[in-house]
This record gives structure tokens, C-alpha cells and sequence, in this order.
């Protein structure tokens, strides 16, 4: 594994690799660790994970690799979002896990606890909030997922958090619907404060359309508040974003600090 450039502060750092297959390679290696200690307390892992294609690639490592050298009954796999289609519909983020990664391993089906997009999403925002207080610790009002894996859209969007929707940043709710600026399609989403309650966030970021949104969040420019996952900032977690070449490329070089 060779590391570009790297920096810590605070709760919030970033790793730039050479390549996306380094990137998803470091998470899956970071996930199953934090499998392999789950397993030794016996305590399941609370994962939420999202859609996209860089998470596709962790997933399809994740099934290359450790499809039978992990004991996948002590993760179970919730979502942070999903658009309102079917699970067998291609633009279904459930329906992608599966195919890359839940469908591949031996994993117990009360384990994987999606978001229904086929239901009505008013509904269906409130059947899952209902359900991770059920299923997930909590810290304070929200769930406390012991880890969030995170992508980020070429506008600055994460989960469907999208620019200009500040409600899902603010509202004191566990889910939310929420509407694709472009398409118009409606979504269901986890909201900012639940995000922001985890104990660990990765968000998983690749190619140079996201170079100049990176930039403006580590650099600390006034237009970075303009995109959602500059709002990624739990006050009792820690967030690590990894990178590669193309997508940190307009971060100055520095060295760990």
C-alpha cells in the first residue's frame, strides 16, 4: 500500500492513495479488523453503507477476499440511503450491495436490514427510523452505528443530503425523504445528526470531477458550507476520508501530522 499524503486533524484526516483499487483495498482491510474484534466481543457491528461507485469496489473486494474467512453473523448491514425503486431495479442501492457483495457471502438474512424503496417514502422514513431504535444503540435522540461508509456526489451530496436542502442537515428526525435536484426522483435518507452520531465515518471519494469539492472542505474555504458532506463532522466519532490521486490531486503536499 503506498500513501500519496496524509493528515490528521482533530477528529477529521484524509489518506490519498495512488489509485481507487488502494482505496477500497484500505477499507475493506479497516472493515474486517473491525469484524474480527466484533467477533472477539460478541457484539455484532452496526454498519451503514451507501450506494455508488467507489463503495461498489469495497464490495466487490470485500467478496473477493474474505467471502469465507470472516464470520459475517456479527455484521449486520443497514443503509444510509436509497431511491424509491424496487430491489431489483438497477438504480437501487440494496439491489447493488447484494449483487456485489451480500449475495456472495454467508451472512444471515436477519442481518441485513434494508430501507423498502418500493414503499412509500413517507412511510418507509418513518418504518426505518422505528427500526434502527430498535437495532442500533443509541447516544442521546439517534442511533449510534459503530461505523458509516460515506460517498460524495459531484455536486458535494452525500447520502441524499443534496446542496441547498438544509433540512436534512437540521431536522431532529432519524430519516427523512428527500428529492434528487435533477432527475426529481424521491429518495429516503438518514439525516446529518444521525450521520454525525457515529462512532467511525469513511467516506470513500475517487476521480478528478470531486478534486475541487475536496479541496474547498479540507482547505476550510467559506464555499465548502455549500456542500453537505462538509457538514460530516461527528462531535463523538471520527471521520477519515480516502482519497486517490485524482480526487486530492489540488491538495497541497504535507506531511502526517
Amino acid at each position: 500500500m503506498q500513501i500519496v499524503n496524509s493528515k490528521e486533524d482533530g477528529n477529521a484526516s484524509y489518506i490519498i492513495f495512488p489509485t481507487p483499487v488502494e482505496v477500497a483495498d484500505h477499507l475493506a482491510s479497516e472493515f474486517i479488523t473491525r469484524v474480527q474484534k466484533a467477533v472477539e466481543r460478541k457484539t455484532p457491528l452496526a454498519v451503514a453503507v451507501s450506494g455508488g461507485n467507489s463503495p461498489g469496489l469495497f464490495f466487490s473486494l470485500l467478496a473477493e477476499k474474505f467471502y469465507s474467512s470472516v464470520d459475517w453473523s456479527f455484521v449486520k448491514f443497514f443503509w444510509v440511503d436509497e431511491r424509491c425503486v424496487p430491489p431489483d431495479n438497477e438504480e437501487s442501492n440494496y439491489g447493488m450491495t447484494y449483487k456485489l457483495l451480500l449475495g456472495k457471502i454467508a451472512i444471515p438474512e436477519k442481518n441485513i436490514l434494508r430501507m423498502y424503496g418500493e414503499n412509500d417514502p413517507e412511510k418507509e422514513a418513518a418504518r426505518y427510523s422505528s427500526l434502527l431504535a430498535g437495532n442500533v444503540k443509541m447516544r442521546g435522540n439517534f442511533p449510534s452505528f459503530d461505523l458509516v461508509i460515506l460517498g460524495m456526489g459531484d455536486d458535494g451530496h452525500t447520502a441524499s443530503i443534496f446542496p441547498g436542502d438544509d433540512r436534512l442537515l437540521n431536522s431532529n428526525k432519524i430519516c427523512e425523504t428527500a428529492v434528487h435536484p435533477v432527475s426529481g426522483r424521491k429518495r429516503i435518507s438518514l439525516t446529518a445528526k444521525v450521520i454525525n452520531n457515529s462512532d467511525e465515518i469513511f467516506f470513500l471519494v475517487t476521480g478528478s470531477k470531486k478534486s475541487k469539492i475536496v479541496y474547498e472542505i479540507f482547505s476550510g474555504s467559506a464555499i465548502s458550507a455549500n456542500y453537505p458532506a462538509s457538514h460530516i463532522k461527528p462531535e463523538e466519532g471520527n471521520v477519515l476520508w480516502l482519497l486517490d490521486t485524482e480526487s486530492g490531486k489540488l491538495i497541497p503536499p504535507s506531511s502526517k501530522c
